[in-house]
């Protein structure tokens, strides 16, 4: 039986829902014993192997057709609700091809940022030069978005980057929330926040490896991927909230 839930799963995360409910029409009122006629018509490849996968698998089992029709109908409508609640992109800045497409790195920070209404949470190492992100970060702010950052300290203050991140962020909001991480663990004392990511309202997040640079969005090579819908934003949001609720990360003017 795991063997044909494999099958069933991988199939139906290939082709259309059409093609599976197709499909399980056919099985509905099949016998195992003609199951090789499943594979007539137009698939891709992949598409194919998965389907000989399936019928190899139903050929080893116990199951009815009507059964199995039932098994496919099922999987392709939790995998299809599953999709429809979180969409991955991936986003990449730097040299690129016509053959994969890719958002850019700029173009996913600012969706996430004009997407908060009430809570934005933003981390990088460093940050300077970021004419277009300020301009997103101010309306965000003008519009009453509670905005948070955990920003590196500079090298003067004990961190390890030798601009003020925290001062050159404040010119652009000066009302937001600045965290910093530096009542550390013995484990972590040499430890740096150099983690990348933007998160808005819990249901949109960019994970990424850009800081908030101007070389960043638009000439270095960056990787990211934004990620909407549930259940990893809401993870990440509450992550990060939670590291300044239990005092890892305090407010820089402390």
């Amino acid at each position: 039986m795991r063997e044909l839930l494999a099958a069933v799963s991988e199939l139906v995360s290939i082709v259309s829902y059409d093609r599976v409910a197709a499909l399980a029409a056919k099985v509905r009122g099949m016998q195992v014993a003609k199951a090789g006629d499943l594979r007539a018509g137009s698939l891709s490849a992949k598409a194919d192997n998965a389907l000989k996968g399936l019928i190899g698998a139903w050929q080893a089992s116990t199951v009815s057709g009507e059964t199995l029709a039932a098994m496919l109908l099922a999987a392709a409508h939790a995998f299809r609700h599953a999709e429809s609640r979180q969409r991955v992109e991936l986003v990449w800045t730097g040299p690129t091809t016509e053959l994969v497409p890719a958002r850019r790195t700029e173009q996913a920070l600012m969706q996430v940022i004009d997407a908060a209404q009430q809570r934005l949470f933003i981390t990088s190492y460093v940050a300077y030069d970021i004419e277009s992100i300020a301009k997103a970060l101010k309306s965000a702010a003008e519009r009453g978005v509670k905005i948070r950052f955990l920003m590196e300290l500079s090298s003067v203050q004990g961190g390890k980057v030798s601009i003020d991140p925290i001062g050159n962020l404040k010119k652009i909001v000066p009302d937001a929330l600045f965290y910093v991480w530096k009542n550390k663990d013995a484990a972590f004392v040499n430890g740096s926040v150099h983690a990348k990511v933007a998160v808005a309202d819990g249901a949109y997040c960019f994970i990424t490896s850009a800081n908030l640079t101007g070389y960043a969005m638009d000439q270095n090579m960056e990787a990211g991927v934004l990620i909407s819908g549930d259940p990893l934003p809401d993870q990440l949001h509450r992550h990060l909230e939670a590291l300044a609720m239990t005092g890892v990360i305090v407010p820089a003017d402390d």
